[in-house]
């Protein structure tokens, strides 16, 4: 795979009593499929996949896939607390037609670069797709440094795309880069995109987010390559208002998800619980600042 340009990962839409929706999924691929992307990721952190039953892993898994009909590649989440368990994810991911799985570190006691290796050698053993590195210590409770990527990346060659949560995420990318000494690799940023500009600047080789204006993302990526860096910048910044407040803390999901209903792909905005919602103040300083993009002239997707 080209682990090159825009991978959305994927919300898992749910109907108002919780059960997974999956009219509204399959409405969400189809937007971020016309909108230019270059795959798409499911069962991501974002996607709330650990709320999710093992069952209904598979049926988003198995919907995604049938959904994209091969139209870009999907990336399937598997991380798990066990090497045992991820290794089985993993698998049924591949079986079930995922092109690479995402994974974090296990998430235990005094987790050392060691065992860390050791977890991605083994997934590596264990399947024949490439596997995506998910740097987000917020998940695994583990902050990888730059040579550890880099070590990763040189004895596990399936293991050469890295998703890059780890702020300040265009600095370490520079430093990963640096390590790598050559070694080919592909740094995919998230974080809602907040850092996207820079992080492409630092070396990045595009995005893996779930910001829901993913035409923004695509267009941003495809100027920057294309050397136009001028017109990549002005047409980030005019999002990065909206980036800033989707991306808040404990409550991004639901504000991403209110999005997506406003565009029109997602019937309602349901988080499942223990999941935040949004108050009446959000809604409005939301309102407030949509207000605001339309009427600025260098928006191209915001409208009524």
């Amino acid at each position: 795979m080209n682990f090159k340009g825009v991978f959305s990962v994927l919300p898992t839409p749910f109907e108002g009593g919780g059960a997974v929706d999956l009219g509204s999924l399959r409405q969400v691929i189809d937007l971020y499929i016309s909108a230019g992307v270059d795959g798409v990721t499911a069962l991501g952190v974002t996607s709330e996949v650990a709320r999710l039953l093992e069952q209904e892993r598979d049926e988003i898994l198995d919907a995604v896939l049938a959904q994209v009909n091969g139209r870009v590649p999907v990336v399937a989440g598997s991380s798990a607390e066990g090497t045992r368990t991820c290794i089985e994810f993993s698998r049924r991911a591949q079986k079930a037609g995922a092109a690479a799985v995402m994974v974090s570190p296990p998430r235990m006691a005094k987790l050392n670069s060691e065992a860390v290796v050791n977890h991605y050698s083994a997934l590596a053993a264990a399947v024949d797709c490439p596997i995506v590195v998910q740097d987000y210590p917020p998940i695994s409770g583990y902050a990888m440094e730059p040579a550890l990527l880099a070590r990763i990346a040189r004895q596990i060659p399936s293991a050469r795309t890295i998703k890059l949560e780890d702020p300040p995420t265009p600095y370490k990318t520079a430093r990963i880069l640096e390590s790598a000494e050559g070694l080919p690799l592909s740094i995919l940023g998230g974080l809602g995109g907040t850092y996207l500009l820079e992080e492409l600047i630092s070396g990045a080789s595009g995005a893996m987010t779930g910001f829901a204006y993913p035409e923004m993302l695509v267009e941003v990526v495809r100027l920057f390559h294309s050397g136009k860096v001028e017109d990549a910048a002005r047409a980030f910044y005019c999002y990065v208002p909206l980036m800033r407040f989707e991306f808040q803390e404990s409550i991004g999901m639901a504000l991403r998800k209110e999005i997506l209903r406003r565009r029109g792909v997602l019937s309602e905005a349901v988080i499942r619980p223990p999941g935040a919602k949004l108050d009446a103040a959000t809604l409005t300083a939301l309102d407030r600042l949509l207000e605001w993009m339309r009427s600025d002239q260098g928006v191209k997707w915001i409208s009524d």
